[in-house]
């Protein structure tokens, strides 16, 4: 790789910070605690004392985020390098704000946008600041795990049949579990349609490196992709690159960014990421086999362990499943006769390990090129210790629900709906309404029910039964979910006088023939649903 890459062993960002902290000029600008000057000594303590040189404002050796002209833009070059992109930006407000950009930059107030059903909410929310319209397909499902795996290009063709006035296709590769998508043939049929291609590659900031990992969004030519930096490789929390090809309009990408950004960036953030991608342009391949050997190794002795199963690339076999990155680790547990969330607590009080996130039926853990073979040994002894003593699932038991399987009934855009007037209502007298809020099981972060959308009793049901069950949900007003917000009156009926909120939602989102829709549920099913909440 350094061969590939001969300039990438400069890190011009960095540098520049550290030749500016030598100088050791007096500040009489931001930040105010003057070179850690003023920070309290129990702080200074435990980080040391260098990390606060390195805390800069917009000066004029190390550069400004918001119009690069020195170091910043070069940092930014050989990030774009490195990953085949035309342009790169670093995002100080990780991938969700990368998200939100990509979706702003492409479209544009009532524009139809193809996404996953199970994309993460930041798609949602851009969906929401930019006013478009989405189209959602549906990810094929494991039954067996009772786990989404990830969308196919046929599903892409048909909603791009269906909505040919779609103006962008947008996929996450991979998931959070790791299951990749065909992107090369997605990206093929979104071009061949004059859509742009995006993806959310949050969790694939390390596929570029190493050809026994999926292939890249930029490799299978995406117009834009955003990508975790800190989630796999050794940047510092919130950081994240946005990647993008001359077939979008930077020029707009660019002002998208500055109305996101914060116009006071961190310099140690920047800075991490300057040295994340020269180690993983130099080094990646040879850190990441490292890695893929401890996970692979990980993976064949969990298997052997009573009660856990964990997939492997066996899994690339099933439809919606093209691709893995083997250094996620998705473990089983329900045969154990535990919740995945039991397992993960255990494994923190009692073993001091901590996992990615947990659900009814798995634990997730993610094999880094931070992990070493002694921390898998650790890992093993404990799963041995938790399954050893485990009450064991009868055969054919299982702990976990059902995720429902028809997408909601979409009455409004998501936008209309959150700029509404809105009230709350018990749960039970939600059914039927309109959600004015997302419902987001977390992790991984993926809305079960987003605003707009129909209410009905098999949705709540879930969610209620998720609460109990020890699981989080975020995104509503009521954490207890004795109450939801509900849609009262449209915000485009606010300006059009009394007419009823069915008759305004129709005129403006008039209902497609071909478009999915919840089957209507019979009066006595819903009465008996309700009365099961």
């Amino acid at each position: 790789m350094a061969g590939e890459y001969p300039n990438q062993y400069a890190t011009p960002l960095f540098e520049a910070i550290i030749n500016y902290a030598k100088g050791r000029k007096v500040s009489f600008h931001t930040p105010g605690h003057k070179h850690g000057v003023s920070i309290p000594q129990e702080f200074r303590n435990f980080v040391g004392e260098k990390i606060f040189d390195c805390d800069l404002t917009l000066l004029e050796e190390v550069d400004s985020l918001h119009d690069p002209r020195g170091v910043i833009k070069e940092a930014q070059r050989l990030a774009a390098k490195a990953y085949g992109a035309d342009y790169a930006f670093f995002l100080l407000n990780g991938t969700s704000g990368g998200n939100h950009a990509m979706i702003l930059t492409v479209c544009d107030p009532g524009d139809k946008i193809i996404i996953p059903r199970n994309t993460h909410r930041s798609v949602l929310a851009g969906v929401v600041l930019s006013g478009t319209t989405p189209v959602y397909v549906m990810p094929e499902r494991d039954e067996a795990m009772n786990m989404l795996l990830n969308v196919t290009p046929e599903a892409i063709s048909q909603a791009i049949r269906e909505h040919p006035d779609a103006k962008a296709v947008l996929v996450t590769h991979p998931t959070y579990e790791g299951i990749g998508a065909d992107v090369k043939e997605i990206g093929r049929r979104a071009h061949e349609a004059g859509m742009f291609f995006l993806v959310d590659e949050a969790h694939g900031p390390h596929l570029k490196f190493h050809r026994d990992l999926p292939v890249s969004a930029m490799d299978a030519g995406a117009d834009i992709c955003v990508q975790s930096s800190h989630k796999i490789i050794s940047s510092l929390t919130q950081t994240s690159l946005l990647l993008a090809r001359r077939t979008v309009d930077v020029l707009k990408l660019k002002r998208i960014l500055s109305l996101l950004m914060t116009t006071s960036p961190s310099y140690i953030l920047m800075a991490s990421l300057d040295l994340a991608r020269m180690q993983m342009a130099t080094r990646g391949r040879e850190l990441l086999s490292v890695a893929i050997m401890l996970a692979e190794d990980a993976r064949q002795r969990i298997n052997q362990i009573q009660g856990l199963s964990c997939f492997g690339k066996e899994i690339e076999k099933k439809c919606g499943a093209n691709q893995l990155d083997v250094t996620k680790l998705c473990v089983r547990v329900a045969e154990l006769g535990l919740t995945g969330y039991q397992v993960a607590q255990e494994l923190n009080r009692k073993h001091k390990i901590q996992v990615e996130y947990a659900d009814l039926d798995k634990i997730l853990l993610i094999i880094s090129i931070g992990n070493t073979e002694r921390d898998v040994r650790r890992l093993l002894a404990a799963l041995e210790a938790i399954a050893r003593n485990a009450p064991k699932a009868p055969r054919g038991q299982r702990n976990h629900l059902r995720f429902p399987e028809r997408l909601p009934e979409v009455v409004m855009s998501p936008r209309a709906a959150v700029f509404s007037t809105t009230r709350k209502v018990p749960l039970k007298e939600a059914v039927g309404k309109i959600s004015a809020e997302v419902f987001s099981p977390y992790p991984p972060g993926i809305p079960l029910l987003n605003p707009g959308e129909r209410i009905s009793a098999e949705i709540l049901g879930y969610l209620r039964d998720m609460l109990q069950r020890g699981g989080r949900i975020q995104g509503q007003s009521d954490p207890t979910l004795r109450t939801i917000k509900i849609v009262e009156q449209a915000a485009e009926q606010k300006e059009s006088g009394p007419a009823t909120l069915e008759n305004q939602v129709k005129k403006r989102f008039p209902r497609e023939p071909n478009k999915i829709e919840t089957e209507k549920v019979g009066a006595d099913d819903e009465k008996n649903a309700i009365g099961k909440l």
